[in-house]
């Protein structure tokens, strides 16, 4: 898997109306995209830091896999996404051959129209590690 930079890393808030301000009036990032992604059960928000971008991750109803992980460890890193050059479909199938657990067996449509695939934390160090490609 040829991986080119870091993404962006996502992090989980109960509300990004309550963390937006942080990001923009302390950190000095500006809120460039706002979306909601249905079938992930999410609200997103996205700064611009450098090449990397920070994602806000808003839980959008109580079953959104966001809303359960707050619940759990609470607010805070949730994942960091890795762009691939080779393709998110090439490195799960590498990552799997290397015996890597997936929980996304193909690419998916997250936000921003990127292609996403997730790692599993079992077998990634506990990082949840999502693949991303435009």
């Amino acid at each position: 898997m040829k991986i080119s930079h870091i993404e962006h890393l996502g992090i989980a808030v109960k509300s990004i109306e309550e963390a937006r301000p942080y990001y923009e009036n302390v950190l000095g990032l500006t809120c460039y995209n706002i979306e909601v992604v249905e079938d992930q059960k999410v609200k997103t928000a996205f700064f611009k830091c450098g090449d990397t971008k920070i994602e806000l991750l808003e839980p959008t109803c109580e079953e959104s896999t966001i809303a359960k992980f707050i619940e759990k460890k609470g607010m805070g890193i949730h994942h960091i996404a890795f762009a691939v050059e080779d393709g998110v479909a090439h490195a799960l199938a590498e990552a799997e051959g290397k015996g890597i657990q997936l929980i996304d067996k193909a690419p998916r449509k997250g936000a921003e129209s990127l292609n996403i695939a997730f790692l599993h934390p079992k077998s990634t160090q506990g990082v949840l590690t999502e693949l991303c490609e435009k």
